[in-house]
């Protein structure tokens, strides 16, 4: 063997040595995890529906992975700055983040603004569940149907507004979708900071319509104080079985659910990334996670990692037609 070839033999063998050892590193580090308190990062204020999932998901996470896991709320800017908290953070599992599918609609709304990249500065864990939304309206407009309400929109639409808890939420698109539809889109959207304001002043009669989880709708609907017109999911609710959806309503394309998942830090070791969805799966297979869920008008929907990566691809290639048509833009 000449020398340069001794070189080149020795320098190989340092170079397969040295990824070994990195491989030995990474599967130790995932034996151990986690040897700390876990954090889930939720980029919106206590009490939404967002922050509800989180919740009941972390306690299920705590006993899987035999470790104290908490949730932290960092809301602002549509939920912006909680994720590029996340984005920014150590990619070793210990920082986790639970969003809603606004997360895949902010980067088509905020493009001059956005500080971080949806898809690349992040780990696609596990999807969790979905909810279709409630389109409800309060008594005082009159409207007993989906057509009834048309009807009046048509007839004076600057009498008329909708409501939505977020810019850029499901609900926003929601509206934006049924108004482009409908001819309607001079009907204005008024964007409310969180459910809570938005909710109250539509029960008031101050707008008009809105399209919103049923975490935080449903208990109005029950109480009487707002009518619920249709559902935005593919069948009607267990929760409301006498209420159409928006496709028995005359909108036969019309299907629409918020849906809600598990993210990490781009980079997060591949055994750390599997261990955390396998535990998303056994979680959402639970019978008692399941029901504790559909009270709140939400259903299982896990998709592990792989899949919902491409499941996150295809929602944004929709959202992107729905924003397009109804010209939804940042002021």
């Amino acid at each position: 063997m000449t020398r340069s070839n001794r070189r080149t033999f020795v320098r190989h063998t340092v170079v397969l040595a040295g990824a070994a050892a990195l491989a030995h590193a990474g599967f130790a580090t995932a034996q151990s995890y986690p040897t700390r308190p876990v954090t889930i990062v939720v980029p919106h204020a206590p009490g939404g529906a967002v922050d509800s999932v989180a919740r009941i998901f972390a306690e299920k996470l705590k006993d899987e992975l035999k470790q104290s896991v908490i949730v932290e709320n960092r809301a602002g800017a549509s939920g912006m700055i909680g994720a590029q908290h996340v984005a920014r953070s150590e990619a070793d599992g210990y920082t986790l983040y639970v969003n809603a599918s606004i997360h895949s609609i902010n980067p088509l709304l905020y493009k001059k603004s956005i500080k971080f990249d949806a898809v690349k500065d992040f780990t696609a864990v596990s999807m969790l569940t979905q909810g279709a939304l409630i389109f409800s309206v309060p008594p005082s407009v009159g409207a007993t149907s989906v057509s009834d309400l048309i009807a009046k929109f048509k007839a004076s639409p600057n009498r008329y507004s909708f409501a939505t808890s977020g810019f850029g939420s499901a609900g926003h698109l929601g509206a934006a979708q049924f108004l482009y539809e409908n001819d309607l889109s001079q009907i204005p959207i008024v964007l409310y900071k969180g459910a809570a304001p938005a909710l109250q002043d539509l029960v008031g009669g101050q707008v008009q319509a809105m399209m919103d989880p049923m975490l935080s709708s449903l208990p109005f609907v029950k109480a009487g104080k707002l009518t619920a017109l249709a559902v935005t999911g593919a069948q009607r609710s267990p929760l409301l079985p006498d209420v159409p959806t928006l496709r028995e309503s005359g909108m036969k394309d019309f299907e629409l659910y918020s849906w809600y998942g598990l993210w990490a830090p781009a980079n997060v070791p591949p055994a750390i990334v599997k261990q955390l969805d396998d535990a998303s799966s056994r979680i959402m297979a639970q019978p008692d996670m399941k029901s504790k869920l559909e009270t709140f008008g939400f259903e299982s929907a896990y998709k592990n990692s792989a899949n919902f990566a491409k499941f996150i691809d295809a929602e944004t290639a929709r959202y992107k037609v729905v924003i397009e048509k109804a010209n939804i833009t940042v002021d």
